[in-house]
């Protein structure tokens, strides 16, 4: 992602855009000024923790309009492109990439896609340039991801997943907690735990504690440090597998509240753990 700890930010120049600190969302306008400030070789969008539609016309706008190739990485929303939940950067981008896990709920593995006139300079870069021998066994696996994907009810599937997520923000609003960007479009939401002086490393220990499971991030223009950030990631793909729908995802958002209003009480997240054991019981892992 750029970081000078990662390979990207130490073989590449790289120059990061954000959000807009009042919609907390991509600022197009100002992407396009600072692009054609920095006048960049390629410009990449994709993220792990935006809650909104990204507009990719409008990305591949800017990049022509600079002379950038367009690199979407749509790891995190490739099962809601798929189940036509959310627009595809495949007409707009020259390279997209993906993992073939999280929400297309695959194997652990990836996929590059590119125009045409790339795909030889594509090819010959991964093997033998980067890549050893192939991972058969994944691949089949990704051969059965690809499957499901291709059937009516993976698309219902997706549909829910976002119904889910809007469900299980609005219950979290319910409670008092800040929705960043005031709520979401996908798969996931970033919930503000700085009005109720919590972190996210403590949410999501006492969560895990209460058998929840969430990770701590930071939101846009945090305030606490990095390992202790404002906020936790919150996603409904894997409880939506499960069969749960709206009204769980209130139950949900009820014992996520329930377990961070009695954090330091150990008697009452053991109960809220056994109502999360009453509650998966109910939708067992598909087998």
């Amino acid at each position: 992602h750029g970081h000078p700890a990662n390979f990207s930010g130490k073989f590449y120049q790289v120059t990061h855009y954000g959000v807009d600190e009042k919609t907390e969302q991509i600022d197009y306008d100002a992407l396009q000024r600072q692009a054609e400030e920095v006048r960049p070789v390629m410009i990449t969008a994709g993220a792990s923790a935006y809650p909104r539609i990204i507009d990719f016309p409008r990305l591949r706008q800017i990049a022509d309009s600079v002379g950038a190739v367009l690199f979407i990485d749509m790891a995190h929303i490739a099962g809601l492109v798929a189940g036509g939940q959310h627009p595809s950067p495949i007409p707009h981008a020259q390279f997209v990439t993906t993992t073939t896990h999280k929400s297309l709920r695959g194997p652990r593995g990836g996929i590059v896609l590119c125009e045409e006139k790339f795909a030889k300079q594509i090819d010959s870069t991964l093997f033998p340039g980067v890549q050893g021998g192939p991972l058969m066994h994944v691949i089949a696996a990704k051969a059965v991801c690809f499957h499901e994907a291709l059937q009516p009810q993976f698309r219902e599937y997706q549909r829910q997943v976002v119904t889910n997520a809007k469900a299980l923000a609005a219950g979290l609003a319910k409670h008092g907690y800040r929705i960043v960007s005031g709520g979401t479009d996908n798969h996931l939401m970033l919930v503000d735990l700085r009005p109720k002086e919590i972190n996210g490393k403590e949410a999501q220990e006492v969560l895990d504690r209460a058998g929840i499971t969430v990770n701590k991030n930071a939101i846009p223009f945090d305030t606490y440090p990095i390992f202790k950030p404002g906020g936790i990631r919150v996603g409904t793909p894997a409880v939506t597998t499960r069969g749960m729908k709206e009204e769980e995802m209130l139950e949900v958002a009820d014992l996520i509240a329930e377990a961070l209003s009695n954090r330091n009480d150990t008697d009452a997240l053991a109960r809220v753990r056994g109502k999360v054991r009453e509650l998966t019981r109910r939708f067992p892992v598909p087998i």
